[in-house]
């Protein structure tokens, strides 16, 4: 038995996908689950398909996610693909399936209902569930609304019992993911209590990106009183200039940002912040760079995502005018360079401290502000506090006492 292997690109969101498509496909299937979130993404995407066919010839391989959706055709014209499936049809075992169907099994997904709860992740340890799917903002750098879809919100009973699914199996800890979380609707801080309320077993609760301008009251309420959910943020920022926000089409200024970054410190003074920033977006003067730059420390961002802008097809921000290339890369290497000083101090400063920690793999794991943490003589799944002896480069080390 081959079985069925993923290669996952991309979000955790895809990550959950890739773990309930597993088990639609027969077996002898390679599912690789795309991104489109960057040109950089796409191209890394059909390296990995080619690597994939380069050491397993003989294994059937499929091609779905966000890259997919958006250009079907041009994944089905490399001959180590076998099918290309739709974010629509990643659900459906009928596209999986061997034989009788087109090469191309992708339709409109801005039609398509709402999807089952993908939950899952190999360790089992962390486990992903999906809340919530696509996307109603129409930012000018990104095309995974045309991916994904219109935002669609995943009935609290399915997420929830999908959740119970993922404890029973061993489980330690729950991350809510989607496209655009805090969009959930209802507000995601009455899921996040109301899961709270209902699953006594969820002692470890954790978000993935959140638009800063949606975080509602009762997730602040949970941030204030809840230790159970834990107390790191990744916001999605962005920018540090107005004008740039502006021509992002974000719906948050900086000030707001930064508002929102006190508040949250002020309700629990733990709290550990990461971020999304794009450097050298079309029309950044040096000025504006610099903004990005100062919101690094405005924001007291310890884990920071950096891209350098890349022009989506089909995008506004496409058609403005464009960066010279040299630029771009030399504002996202300095962003680096400053958000990687940050977290070393950081990091640093958390020595000689006691921590949260569950161990994901043997002696590795995340601190409950998401810090890499070694843990001698630690155990996969075992969970407690860590005395923090040391740094060693971008991990922490201690030990369980």
């Amino acid at each position: 038995m081959m079985g069925v292997d993923t290669i996952t690109l991309g979000c955790r969101l895809n990550f959950a996908e890739s773990e309930a498509m597993r088990g639609l496909a027969e077996d002898g299937t390679i599912i690789v689950n795309s991104c489109a979130v960057t040109n950089e993404a796409v191209r890394q995407t059909r390296q990995a398909i080619r690597r994939a066919h380069r050491e397993r010839p003989d294994v059937r391989i499929v091609v779905t996610g966000c890259a997919a959706q958006l250009d079907p055709a041009s994944f089905a014209a490399m001959p180590e693909v076998a099918r290309v499936v739709g974010n629509a049809e990643k659900y459906d075992r009928r596209a999986f399936a061997i034989g009788g169907q087109s090469k191309i099994h992708v339709s409109d997904v801005m039609a398509a209902p709402v999807p089952p709860v993908a939950a899952g992740f190999l360790s089992r340890v962390r486990s992903f569930v999906a809340v919530q799917t696509g996307c109603d903002h129409r930012c000018t750098f990104c095309s995974i609304w045309q991916a994904r879809g219109p935002s669609r919100s995943l009935p609290y009973e399915a997420v929830r019992d999908a959740i119970a699914l993922e404890l029973d199996a061993g489980a330690k800890e729950i991350v809510l993911t989607g496209v655009d979380i805090t969009a959930y609707e209802g507000s995601l801080g009455l899921l996040c209590q109301r899961l709270l309320d209902a699953l006594p077993s969820l002692q470890r609760l954790r978000l993935s990106s959140l638009d800063s301008i949606e975080v509602d009251e009762a997730l602040f309420e949970l941030v204030t009183g809840e230790p159970r959910l834990l107390p790191h943020f990744h916001l999605s920022l962005q920018a540090g200039d107005d004008l740039i926000l502006k021509r992002m089409k974000r719906r948050h200024s900086r000030a707001q940002a930064v508002a929102l970054v006190e508040r949250l410190k002020g309700l629990r003074g733990d709290v550990s912040i990461g971020a999304d920033l794009i450097a050298g977006f079309p029309t950044e003067s040096e000025q504006a760079a610099l903004g990005s730059l100062a919101l690094l420390d405005d924001c007291d961002v310890v884990a920071a995502h950096i891209f350098p802008f890349s022009p989506r097809p089909d995008t506004p921000a496409a058609r403005m005018p464009q960066l010279e290339r040299e630029i771009v890369k030399a504002r996202a290497a300095r962003l680096r360079e400053a958000a990687a000083a940050r977290r070393m101090r950081w990091l640093g400063n958390q020595v000689g401290t006691r921590q949260m920690v569950l161990v994901e793999n043997k002696e590795k794991g995340h601190s409950d502000l998401f810090a890499p943490v070694y843990i001698v003589g630690s155990r996969r799944g075992d969970v407690g506090s860590a005395r923090i002896t040391g740094r060693d480069g971008d991990q922490l080390v201690g030990t369980f006492e």
